[in-house]
């Protein structure tokens, strides 16, 4: 079956679900923050498993399911749980979710993702804004046949997280009295760790996070020229960098502590995003 008729089969049962509502905005929770959907009001919950051609979770703290309802004056579809490259899916099938919002209609994305702390001047609980990423792995969601009903085959990358949105979520923050970082996330695979030597190497190349998600969804929205912006937990130092093992239990706990302020942030950068990027 193509790509665009499967999208049309998972837009059309989502849609049979919603009642009319028209969602604006996509969140997509990482690792230990599925907890913000719970701020959603009046929600319709669809379990991944139900919507055809929809890939499942298969990673501890993703819930697996879409919640679609109010969130400050919005109407949001979050995906409590995101489809990851290490998980044996294709890129294709990672960015999946990103492109049946396109079909539904979303032009606005808001990314967020638990990652490994590069920046030896931060530390665990930050809030890092997402300016860039740096993609060193070969593969790419756009491999293949262009969809050119979703977007052109060659298209621009130096916009990736929109720059007013980014100035938005500070003025957002500064509000709410939450301390925010800027920086550059850099993908590794996964599920693996990193080792001391590639954190050191992501350190030298410009990173700021590392982590296992987030790009692939950032090129394929870039490709279908929505409005997006990503927010990273920093969960842990990432290795090397304290002399200590990792572990996701790690990932887990540091997105409960913080997942008020995570939670404040994110609905006050929902409440402020502007008309003209949805």
């Amino acid at each position: 079956m193509e790509l665009m008729e499967k999208l049309s089969q998972s837009k059309a049962y989502i849609e049979s679900r919603l009642e009319g509502r028209k969602p604006q905005i996509g969140i997509i929770l990482g690792s230990g923050l599925g907890d913000m959907a719970d701020a959603i009001e009046d929600a319709v919950i669809i379990d991944y498993h139900d919507i055809p051609h929809f890939p499942v979770s298969t990673v501890p703290g993703h819930k697996g399911r879409l919640v679609i309802g109010g969130l400050e004056g919005k109407t949001v579809l979050c995906m409590q749980g995101r489809f990851h490259y290490y998980e044996g899916y294709s890129m294709e099938e990672v960015v999946y979710p990103i492109r049946t919002m396109k079909m539904l209609g979303i032009n606005a994305l808001l990314l967020t993702n638990a990652a490994g702390c590069v920046n030896t001047a931060w530390k665990p609980g930050d809030l890092m804004l997402i300016t860039d990423h740096i993609k060193l792995i070969a593969d790419n969601p756009l491999r293949g046949r262009n969809p050119d009903d979703l977007g052109e085959r060659f298209f621009d990358m130096t916009q990736v997280y929109d720059k007013e949105l980014v100035a938005i979520a500070e003025k957002a923050a500064g509000e709410l009295s939450i301390s925010v970082r800027k920086g550059v996330y850099m993908l590794f695979t996964g599920p693996s760790f990193e080792t001391a030597a590639e954190v050191r190497f992501a350190r030298i190349a410009g990173a700021d996070a590392v982590g296992m998600s987030t790009v692939p969804e950032a090129i394929a929205a870039s490709h279908m020229r929505m409005k997006t912006m990503g927010i990273s937990c920093l969960t842990n130092m990432a290795a090397g960098i304290l002399d200590q093992p990792l572990n996701h239990e790690e990932v887990l706990e540091t997105g409960e502590r913080v997942k008020k302020t995570f939670s404040a942030l994110v609905r006050g950068v929902v409440a402020s995003w502007p008309e003209n990027k949805l």
